[in-house]
């Protein structure tokens, strides 16, 4: 019996070095050929670093609790694609949750999140921001190169646009509307805070901060989740920080000890990690309860 390949740190820093800065294969397999010591050691570690698309949903899509359907909606300038989700058991208007995905667009793993929001109790809907290009392919680093092409601008005010489809679906919602956003969706729903004045709540996972000078135009209370060993993202948080505290705006900063970034990501075996991504995950919902009633 073959022994399970060895994960380390350093195998994982220069896989997130390679989907978001790099993006260059060839140079990130010969640099874990050397950290593995072979090239087969290191075809047999890159799809454990790797998201897999043949891991289980946590909420299977044909879940009888859930009532979900792909929507295209008017986005800021143009279509919009989605995948919409809601509980079948909902006795009222509904908070709303905008569920934004990583630099891999609207996949399957996204698609799960935003029926485990529904299952809490929420509108979920977990719009495409690859959509002025086309929308999601299935090629992930076909759709991580996409995102050099995005205009942020243009996105952001996707993001409100998405933000105002919600708030006004009359007697399904209740006109409240948080996001949350891991990774490239992280960084999405701070710069969505930002420029959407009626955002009611934004939880953000390992996200990119915006610039210090932006934050006084915040107005939704924030929940920022953050792994401990994610150095390239956490070397933002002490001037977000302080730029929040002289702002005097309401939010929650968690740094999980000992995990990486993408720790949330359950179809990423060597990244996941179970009990952080609990602990966030009931935090996170407990915030939108909280928020969005």
């Amino acid at each position: 019996m073959t022994d399970k390949p060895t994960v380390t740190q350093a195998m994982i820093d220069a896989y997130d070095d390679y989907t978001h800065l790099s993006l260059d294969r060839r140079k990130f397999m010969e640099r874990l050929t050397v950290l593995a010591g072979s090239g087969a050691a290191a075809a047999a570690i890159a799809p454990m670093l790797a998201a897999s698309k043949a891991q289980a949903a946590m909420v299977a899509a044909d879940d009888d609790r859930l009532s979900a359907e792909d929507i295209t909606y008017p986005g800021a300038s143009g279509e919009m694609k989605g995948y919409l989700v809601l509980p079948k058991a909902a006795a009222a208007p509904l908070g709303s949750v905008i569920v934004i995905h990583e630099n891999r667009g609207l996949n399957e793993h996204i698609r799960d999140v935003a029926r485990r929001v529904a299952l809490d109790g929420f509108a979920a809907l977990a719009p495409d921001f690859l959509s002025p290009a086309g929308g999601t392919p299935s090629d992930e680093d076909k759709a991580r190169q996409m995102f050099s092409g995005l205009d942020m601008k243009q996105t952001t005010a996707n993001g409100e646009a998405t933000r105002a489809f919600l708030a006004g679906r009359d007697g399904a919602a209740n006109g409240k509307v948080g996001a949350v956003g891991f990774c490239w969706g992280g960084g999405l729903v701070n710069r969505m805070a930002i420029a959407s004045p009626d955002l009611n709540a934004g939880v953000a996972y390992y996200g990119a901060q915006p610039p210090a000078e932006e934050v006084p135009a915040i107005k939704a209370p924030l929940m920022l989740h953050y792994g401990g060993l994610d150095e390239r993202i956490n070397a933002g948080i002490d001037a977000y920080r302080t730029a929040l505290e002289k702002g005097g705006k309401t939010f929650e900063i968690f740094v999980y000890d000992g995990v990486n970034h993408a720790f949330n990501n359950d179809t990423s075996s060597a990244r996941y990690d179970k009990p952080a991504a609990d602990l966030a995950w009931s935090r996170t919902i407990g915030f939108f309860r909280k928020y969005l009633a």
